[in-house]
């Protein structure tokens, strides 16, 4: 692992602990050349395929998704860390699946799901996009849902 301060190759792990719910391991190391401390993340290389709607496939990213997620919960009291779990409890799922591929539809609707016990404006926030909401009555089709 390179140091992201100096780039030097020579680190050391000085603490590994396994993530909540999730197969990943969180590691704190330390830079040999410089001692600078900073944290890496190892996660199971096991690849999920997302269908997109145009019939091409892509690896499923965590940060795209977290990306979406930041923008449907911009200036809303929504902590990261609810975020990441989000997506932590999305990814769990669909590694307990047998199948790797998923279609971009079905993540859509495991995050709508999981957003409206969140925070009901953002989950409308990320419906409108992800549903590609042409007009108001759209909108006020699924505010109906959600009432």
């Amino acid at each position: 692992m390179r140091c992201p301060r100096c780039g030097g190759d020579n680190t050391r792990v000085v603490d590994s602990r396994m993530q909540d719910a999730t197969n990943a391991i969180k590691r704190r190391r330390e830079c040999r050349s410089c001692g600078y401390r900073f944290t890496t993340f190892e996660r199971c290389e096991d690849p999920i395929e997302v269908i997109k709607s145009d019939g091409t496939m892509q690896p499923f990213d965590r940060n795209k998704l977290l990306v979406g997620l930041m923008r449907a919960t911009s200036k809303r009291e929504i902590d990261i860390s609810q975020l990441n779990a989000l997506i932590d409890d999305i990814e769990l799922e669909l590694r307990g699946r047998t199948l790797t591929n998923v279609s971009s539809h079905e993540i859509g609707d495991m995050v709508l799901k999981r957003l409206e016990k969140i925070d009901k404006v953002a989950y409308i926030r990320f419906a409108s996009v992800y549903r590609d909401f042409k007009d108001v009555d759209e909108f006020l089709q699924e505010l109906d849902k959600l009432r």
